[in-house]
């Protein structure tokens, strides 16, 4: 193993951080080679930097015109220079600031830097690196976005175990916490508690009460408490967009980065649906841990440092760029609360079709309060039969995840659209399922 994986190793041996790295987690290292010394270069280097492979003039990057053009916001810097691996620095520091105004309760001492990452889905596979080896089990909720599995289980080669997280009825039921506890102290027999939970869910739309989050860090508690190590991914891509008052507007993150010596959080969030941004591609991942302090920290940034530059090497500069005017510029926050209320009207013209519309002898909401999704379960019919019937026979597009369930992401539908597009599906899964019927 290489000496410097060896060095941040024994920095973590003796932590719940520690014990938790996979076997890939222990081989990665952020090397002390071009990147870490162009960075050295750039503090020192004020006569000439000839470590970094890029062409200059002036001391800035050279850039076509056309993608000057095309870019006129942007200095060269800001366009087409690469990013440092674990991002630009403002910006993390920009990133944590948000972090710490939307989840009070947290310690800046006490977590970590924001680190960049390529997009969300790229923080959950580098933090499946780290800490998720073949044949180790992942929990996380059923139903769950369907690219949990394949990072977890397919790339990885991991047991994806998916726990029946909601209750019933359209109006409540919220989480199913019995459910989750049984899951948590079955895992946590074997030592070692591996869990994803994405709050606002996709694709439930759902996000927890106050109680209902106390309930889940008390869980992970008493498995740490009983002696089992515990790894939480706080999968926060839909942060922010709560439209009920009952919702807890902070993340879970913030009762688990402080809560037990045995217990590490990393918070995966970014841009992407917090700010409206899908395509920029930027995340965030952040870590917290009571038996963490910054040695550890460093160790472990250096391990996703590690884990980015031999995949991508970093995140690309525009976006972090974009997203540096957007932190920075006065006019975002109404902008953001503009569009919130857009979808919080779509949000209501869904429950409002719903409250009407009961007792559907197919179709049953699960509960949803946030985010940008709903889903039905499907009794007695398949999901997707529906979404085939949906989209040949009526040109509406849903999503079926397994056979059981339908997804609609109404965050896309236009206001006056969203009850046509409700009782169709209503009267699609009714001749879907009367037609079955007659049939047997």
């Amino acid at each position: 193993m290489n000496a410097l994986a060896n060095e941040l190793n024994a920095i973590l041996d003796g932590t719940a951080a520690g014990r938790l790295l996979s076997r890939r987690g222990r081989r990665l290292y952020f090397p002390r080679g071009i990147i870490a010394q162009s960075a050295e270069a750039k503090a020192k280097g004020h006569t000439a930097n000839g470590t970094i492979g890029i062409a200059q003039q002036g001391g800035h990057p050279l850039i076509l015109p056309a993608i000057a053009e095309a870019m006129p916001g942007l200095r060269p810097e800001e366009a087409v220079a690469y990013a440092p691996t674990a991002g630009v620095e403002e910006l993390r520091r920009l990133w944590k600031e948000q972090i710490l105004a939307k989840n009070p309760g947290l310690d800046p001492e006490r977590i970590s830097l924001p680190a960049v990452t390529p997009g969300l889905t790229a923080g959950l596979s580098y933090l499946a690196d780290l800490f998720l080896d073949e044949g180790q089990t992942m929990l996380a909720s059923d139903p769950s976005w369907d690219n949990y599995p394949l990072i977890f289980e397919e790339r990885m080669g991991a047991r994806f175990r998916a726990i029946p997280f909601f209750g019933e009825g359209q109006g409540g039921g919220g989480l199913d916490l019995e459910a989750i506890r049984a899951a948590i102290q079955e895992e946590a027999r074997t030592g070692q508690v591996r869990i994803a939970i994405n709050f606002p869910n996709n694709p439930s739309g759902y996000a927890p009460t106050e109680s209902e989050a106390r309930a889940i860090a008390a869980m992970l508690r008493e498995a740490a408490e009983g002696g089992a190590d515990v790894f939480v991914i706080c999968d926060d891509a839909y942060f922010g967009l709560f439209y009920e008052d009952d919702v807890w507007p902070v993340s879970l993150f913030s009762l688990l980065a402080h809560l037990h010596e045995r217990i590490v959080a990393a918070k995966v969030d970014g841009p992407i649906k917090e700010d409206y941004a899908w395509g920029l591609r930027a995340g965030f991942v952040t870590f917290g841990g009571a038996g963490l302090g910054p040695e550890h920290y460093d160790a472990l940034q250096k391990k996703l440092m590690g884990a980015i530059r031999s995949s991508v090497s970093c995140a690309n500069t525009p976006a972090q760029s974009f997203l540096l005017k957007a932190l920075r510029d006065p006019r975002t926050p109404d902008e953001k609360a503009r569009f919130h209320r857009l979808m919080q009207s779509r949000y209501e013209a869904v429950r409002t079709f719903l409250a009407g519309h009961p007792n559907h002898p197919y179709l049953k909401p699960l509960p949803f309060n946030s985010g940008y999704f709903m889903c039905f379960r499907c009794q007695g019919i398949d999901a997707e039969a529906l979404r085939r019937a949906l989209l040949d026979d009526y040109g509406i597009g849903v999503v079926a995840l397994g056979s059981d369930c339908l997804r609609i992401a109404y965050s896309g539908l236009d206001l006056e659209k969203i009850p046509l597009v409700y009782e169709t599906i209503y009267k699609a899964a009714r001749s879907l399922g009367d037609g079955q019927d007659k049939n047997v």
